[in-house]
């Protein structure tokens, strides 16, 4: 490999886009070593586990994001990471501690929205005996905690826009005090801050200091929503299937529509959300895996759905109005395709090859215009 890497530090895993099977597929992702300093802090979580990190994805979008990390990982600058709720940036964050020079130290991850107010300067910096009531003994805070590792602020922008003021002072200055105390303390930490929000929206709206966010953002990583990551989103599925399968001793298979089914849905939760849709249904399913998908909250970057109505603008093709009217109506359903198909007034079969086709990357359906004579969208309208 290059830019200072061997294979002694990454392990190279093959997932199969066909099956769950790890020996025969063509997507290559990079898993990186366990590093030493195992165990948990009260309100923080420290890594080191006996499993690794991995972002699993061949889209040129996820190609992307993990040769930057690779590149960035071995450096001290500070790095962002933006991404909606559940796009990997926690295990972004791993990636980049498991593959530092720091990775036998402790990596500690902390979610600043999680921190009382009042408590994030005292759970940050630590306090002194005596600092304020109830402060019975000397308290180390997480900057100490991750001494030679690595910090994870997670949520950055759920910070007290006031404390952010110390934060910069600390991260310029190299050196804290603790909360009821004068004796500073130097640091050897370093910082890596993840938001949901994009950043020029929260310092727009105040809610990140502009001079912490230059700070913080010697690097900007941004990680994709799922839904642009196209083919990942199947050898995910595959994945969290073959865990499941792994951990519980079955051999489950996924029905011949699962696939295409998650391909149609738009994953406002993203890789948390898909997760949490294959256990939810390799628990209701027998020997045959039919994805269970809760009713999504939003549609598509096309389509806007307001009610029982899906709003379409100017200028949209005529296959991305039939594709989002179809796709709406699904999820209307619940994802029952017979029920989809009698709202729409087509067959079943013309819905199942809608599906086949959407999961193909083809949203034209131009294969199966109509089973019945009747377009789509005609159908969808009348509906």
């Amino acid at each position: 490999m290059t830019d200072g890497y061997d294979n002694s530090d990454v392990t190279f895993v093959d997932f199969a886009t066909e099956s769950a099977s790890p020996s025969a597929g063509i997507a290559t992702i990079a898993t990186f070593g366990p590093s030493a300093g195992c165990g948990r802090t009260r309100g923080s979580r420290v890594a080191a586990r006996n499993s690794v990190p991995a972002l699993i994805g061949e889209s040129p979008e996820m190609k992307e994001v993990t040769e930057h990390l690779r590149r960035i990982a071995p450096s001290m600058a500070a790095v962002m990471l933006v991404g909606e709720s559940g796009t990997g940036k926690e295990v972004a964050a791993e990636l980049l501690h498991a593959h530092s020079l720091r990775a036998a130290k402790p990596f500690v991850s902390v979610n600043c929205g999680a921190i009382p107010a009042n408590l994030v300067e005292a759970e940050l910096f630590g306090y002194e005996r005596g600092a304020f009531t109830g402060a019975v003994r000397q308290h180390q805070g997480y900057f100490e905690r991750a001494r030679g590792g690595t910090l994870f602020l997670d949520e950055i922008t759920e910070m007290p826009i006031d404390l952010q003021a110390k934060l910069l002072r600390v991260l310029e200055t190299g050196r804290m005090v603790r909360v009821g105390g004068s004796e500073e303390i130097p640091l050897d930490v370093r910082i890596v801050t993840a938001t949901n929000r994009p950043s020029d929206a929260a310092v727009r709206d105040r809610v990140l200091r502009e001079d912490l966010y230059y700070r913080l953002a010697v690097f900007l990583v941004r990680l994709p929503p799922l839904r642009r990551r196209g083919n990942d989103i199947e050898l995910l599925s595959n994945a969290f299937l073959d865990q499941l399968n792994r951990d519980n001793g079955t051999a489950k298979k996924f029905d011949r529509c699962a696939l295409a089914v998650a391909a149609t849905h738009s994953w406002p939760g993203n890789v948390r959300e898909l997760k949490n849709c294959i256990e939810r249904s390799y628990v209701l399913s027998d020997d045959v895996v039919k994805l269970d998908i809760q009713p999504a909250l939003d549609v598509s970057d096309h389509g806007a759905l307001q009610g029982d109505c899906v709003r379409l603008p100017i200028g949209i093709t005529m296959a991305d109005a039939e594709r989002e009217l179809f796709l709406a109506t699904l999820r209307h359903c619940g994802g029952n395709k017979r029920r989809t198909a009698d709202v729409l007034g087509v067959s079943l079969k013309t819905v199942y090859n809608k599906l086949l086709g959407y999961g193909n990357g083809n949203g034209n359906g131009s294969n199966d215009a109509s089973s019945n004579g009747t377009p789509l969208l005609r159908a969808a309208s009348a509906a």
